[in-house]
């Protein structure tokens, strides 16, 4: 799979293939906050105040994305960013979190960032995990915080230092 795939910036035309990545996650999963599908202008608000924003392409096509926001938009922030990527189930388990973890990293630290977060349900025990293998720790939790499928979760919040 490793040559068959390639990490690169994401473009306005790989909207449909990202909201329909997120929109797997809202529907079935934890991993996205939304419960029900959210509509194409949704890219819109993912792309906004983006420092990186990348696409995982596999010869079938997007198959993963991932960014880096600046956890508050002012300046007095701008050395800690906030993660988010999403990968189809079929693609996880194969080093692609890896490899686009590894490229937003490196284009945090070229932006001079010297810490990452991460905030996710604490019903989503894989991301936890995945993030504990990188380095992060559990930095804070906001217990209670949301509501999805009918059942209360906290939200974990998960920070790097670079």
């Amino acid at each position: 799979m490793e040559g068959d795939v390639i990490v690169r910036e994401a473009l306005n035309s790989d909207r449909d293939a990202v909201i329909a990545i997120f929109n797997y996650y809202a529907t079935t999963s934890y991993a996205a906050y939304p419960e029900i599908p959210v509509n194409e202008r949704f890219f819109g608000f993912l792309r906004e105040g983006t420092l990186a924003f990348f696409v995982i392409e596999h010869r079938t096509g997007v198959v993963g994305f991932g960014f880096i926001k600046p956890v508050l938009p002012v300046p007095a922030f701008m050395a800690t960013g906030m993660l988010t990527y999403f990968i189809l189930p079929e693609f996880t388990g194969k080093g692609l979190g890896n490899r686009l973890f590894e490229r937003l990293t490196a284009e945090a630290e070229k932006m001079g960032m010297t810490s990452l977060v991460a905030n996710m349900a604490s019903k989503n025990a894989a991301s936890i995990r995945f993030h504990t293998r990188h380095g992060f720790t559990e930095a804070g939790r906001l217990h209670n915080a949301g509501v999805k499928f009918g059942e209360p979760f906290d939200v974990v919040w998960m920070q790097k230092e670079l």
